[in-house]
């Protein structure tokens, strides 16, 4: 049997809560990992990352299936769930860890990533700029275990109820075809 090829991509926009309870419903999305990562502190905590002291951004590091999902795809779902105008801010949270930024593993990824937002911000999608930042990727680190599939285990708390569940049903109006499998709204 032949090994399969999987990417890799590595997202920052905002709560990585939200953006990891998204992408674990797209198709040809394997897995989804919370963590953080463009920052200058070895295996940060949340609690460091959260003090702003640290550089790093909240983010989710995705394997995927590129026969299945393109590393384009994989963007366009990003500028969909979140604001790529807010200067580190993404709704109440506000801080350099909530920026908006893509960690590019590979110049491949970097010339898709600055294609996009090109291409975006031609489109007029928005009233203000785009503002994601184009990174070359250094190093992910995983966060503490209570951060991963957050929402698939806190449904019912509060954040999850306001904030990601209208994101997700969002998502799955506008994107039913990207989907594993369709969710009933």
């Amino acid at each position: 049997m032949a090994d399969q090829i999987t990417g890799v991509a590595t997202l920052a926009g905002g709560c990585f809560w939200c953006l990891e309870a998204v992408y674990e419903q797209v198709h040809g999305v394997e897995k989804s990992v919370s963590g953080y990562t463009g920052g200058h502190l070895v295996n940060p905590t949340y609690r460091q990352v959260c003090s702003e002291t640290t550089g790093h951004a909240e983010a989710v590091q995705l394997t995927f299936d590129p026969e299945i999902i393109s590393y384009k795809d994989i963007l366009e779902v990003f500028f969909a769930i979140h604001d790529p105008t807010t200067l580190n801010r993404q709704g109440n949270d506000i801080g350099e860890s909530y920026r908006s930024a893509i960690f590019y593993h590979d110049r491949e990824q970097k010339d898709i990533a600055e294609k996009t937002i090109t291409e975006l911000a031609k489109e007029e999608l928005w009233d203000d700029p785009i503002v994601t930042e184009v990174n070359a990727f250094t190093e992910f680190y995983v966060a503490e275990p209570e951060h991963q599939n957050f929402y698939q285990r806190n449904q019912f708390q509060p954040y999850c109820q306001f904030i990601i569940s209208p994101k997700l049903s969002k998502f799955r109006k506008e994107h039913l075809d990207r989907l594993k499998t369709v969710v009933p709204n």
